[in-house]
């Protein structure tokens, strides 16, 4: 399921995002960038449409994903 994150707390969104980002293996390439610049990257994603929220069931977790890389979308 899509989570709008238009719709969420800042703060909540912000933790979303950060732990998206500390996870081991998120590669962003060979320049070094700080947290904050990370953060920003995703969110800017997020607010273009490239990236969306979504929530599984039955893992009970929230995960940031690739819109293009769904495999359907359900709004």
């Amino acid at each position: 399921m899509i989570i709008p994150h238009t719709e969420l707390a800042a703060d909540t969104l912000y933790s979303i995002i950060e732990s998206f980002v500390l996870r081991e293996g998120t590669d962003y390439g060979l320049e070094e960038m700080s947290l904050a610049e990370k953060v920003a990257q995703v969110r800017a994603q997020l607010d273009s449409g490239v990236a969306v929220l979504v929530y599984s069931e039955l893992h009970e977790s929230v995960d940031i994903v690739p819109k293009d890389g769904l495999e359907f979308v359900e709004e």
